[in-house]
């Protein structure tokens, strides 16, 4: 068994679990930890089971709930060594581990697989994480899907994929130029259009559950990403995350 969980998503903060009967990890904590917990119990989830935060990067949205809840937990939070360095005193947690892009980190009797991703940050990863021939992934705040990126969707029987922004949304809003030139870019974020051509050309037979997750707040809105994938609800279980809630409790076995 495997089971998976948005517990934030969204521009505004990031928080997912992923985990078995006896282990889980968490990618990133970009809200507080008081909020983590309180999703966590809400969700019906053990916070006792979790052995690690795995971070993606150092924008704030990913890494602000990081050091009192590694804390809090007495567990260690996860970095590449680029990111670690780019965070700022106050959010290095004491209890930290390394991990290198491309190699597998282990926490319990998960396997983690880290690889480099497109974003504009010091040394930004997205994660697979392996248990029992269960595969999961997580891939948000991505300009552009490289080759390793397909490579690893390919195995995953669900995954927490980036639905960040509407294209029309974005150009017509209230943005400054420059902004909505760095979020549409190959090292920003990908929009409805790219997370749906990406799902439809390069999913694996194995994949089952899609959650649209990393929805702007300004700029999409849950019934276009929705609508985006309308034409793949006979393939996929596709399901929203929130950016004020924990998502629905999605387990394989």
């Amino acid at each position: 068994m495997i089971e998976l969980c948005a517990l934030a998503s969204g521009s505004n903060g990031n928080c997912y679990y992923v985990g078995n009967e006896t282990d889980a990890i968490l990618v990133d904590a970009g809200v507080s930890a008081k909020k983590i917990l309180t999703r966590i119990h809400d969700a019906g989830l053990d916070a006792s089971k979790i052995r690690g935060i795995f971070v993606s990067h150092e924008h704030t949205d990913h890494v602000s709930g990081v050091r009192v809840l590694s804390k809090k937990l007495g567990i260690p939070a996860w970095f590449s060594q680029g990111t670690y360095n780019a965070l700022r005193e106050t959010e290095q947690p004491e209890l930290f581990n390394i991990f290198i892009p491309g190699k597998t980190a282990k926490a319990g009797t998960l396997s983690i697989h880290s690889f480099l991703k497109n974003h504009d940050a010091a040394e930004p990863c997205s994660f697979r994480i392996e248990y029992d021939d269960w595969h999961i992934g997580v891939f948000t705040d991505i300009g552009e899907a490289c080759d390793q990126l397909k490579q690893h969707l390919r195995k995953c029987h669900a995954l927490f994929l980036e639905t960040n922004y509407d294209e029309k949304m974005l150009w017509e809003g209230s943005y400054p130029y420059i902004l909505k030139r760095r979020v549409a870019s190959a090292v920003g974020h990908l929009s409805n259009d790219q997370a749906f051509e990406l799902i439809r050309d390069h999913a694996g037979p194995e994949l089952v559950h899609v959650f649209l997750s990393h929805l702007s707040g300004e700029n999409n809105r849950p019934e276009l990403a929705e609508a985006r994938f309308e034409s793949l609800t006979d393939r996929f279980n596709v399901k929203l995350t929130s950016r004020n809630t924990h998502s629905e409790l999605c387990r394989l076995r």
